[in-house]
């Protein structure tokens, strides 16, 4: 999977993050979006970790794994920033 298909893929999973946990963030929609593309990373990261998978594509896993990488990165933010 190419750097541009994580970053589409991030953009839609920061959408899916913030429709998730809506709220008033500090940051807005676009530190959301930008929090999705991290979240993908971080997704990726903790379930190869755990065994759970990698991100391979666009594909159900992939983006369950993305979206809860975003979460607790929002998360991680709301609580940083509060």
């Amino acid at each position: 999977m190419g750097i541009l298909s994580w970053i589409v893929m991030g953009l839609i999973v920061g959408l899916l993050a913030k429709f998730i946990m809506p709220g008033k963030d500090p940051g807005g929609l676009i530190i959301t979006i930008l929090i999705g593309i991290a979240g993908s990373f971080v997704g990726g990261f903790i379930g190869s970790f755990l065994g759970l998978g990698t991100i391979t594509g666009f594909n159900v896993g992939s983006f369950l794994l993305s979206i809860g990488g975003a979460i607790l990165l929002l998360i991680l933010y709301r609580v940083i920033k509060k």
